[in-house]
This record gives C-alpha cells, structure tokens and sequence, in this order.
C-alpha cells in the first residue's frame, strides 16, 4: 500500500505554498479511498512519495488514467487565496491502493 502525490513543476512553488498543496493532495485522495485501504494504509505507516510533471495537462492525463484503473484520485485546484489564480491545478494525491496499480501509473515519473 502507498500513495503517491504528484506535483505541477511547472508552477515553481514555494515550499511553503507546495507543502500544503501535498497535504490537500493526500487528505483528499485518502477520502476517496474505500475504508480497507484506509485502514491498511494507516496500519502500514502512510507510506507516500511525491513525484513531479511539467504540467497542469499531465496531472489531467493522470486523474484520467487512475479513474480508468478505479485507483482513488484526487486533483487539487488552488482556491486563488494566495499565490494562485483560482482554479491553477497543482498537484494530484493517487491511492491509497496497492502498490503495483499505483506504479503502473505513476512508476516512470521522478522524483520531486
């Protein structure tokens, strides 16, 4: 079991702005999650990795890719509050969900 949060590069954000990005990333896709991988997930240390693409549209491309593969998915769209334009998309939480369907995804991508 792990999640995966992937990050629009693209952006440049501050550490600041991109930790709590993550943070809305992972509480999101852990939501949509059924309740066994919730439980797993938390009994096996919340293991995630936080990966990077060069764009809103790979973020997209991914969502649309972990809906065909039922993997719980979450694209996170900044409120504009701060830095951002309402609506600039910023990252992606995927999973929890077992490791080899999160990969099949996500395993080509680099490290953040």
């Amino acid at each position: 079991m792990k999640q995966v949060i992937v990050v629009n590069q693209a952006l440049d954000l501050p550490a600041g702005k991109l930790a709590a990005q993550v943070a809305h990333a992972s509480v999101s896709a852990f939501v949509l999650a059924d309740p066994e991988a919730q439980k797993r997930w938390l009994e096996c240390g919340m293991p995630k990795i936080v990966l990077a693409v060069a764009s809103a549209e790979a973020l997209r491309e991914l969502q649309s890719l972990a809906d065909a593969g039922s993997v719980p998915a979450s694209l996170v769209e900044d409120a504009g509050k701060t830095l951002l334009p309402a609506g600039t998309i910023t990252c992606i939480g995927i999973g929890p969900a077992e490791t080899q369907n999160i990969d099949r995804l996500t395993g080509r991508l680099a490290l953040l």
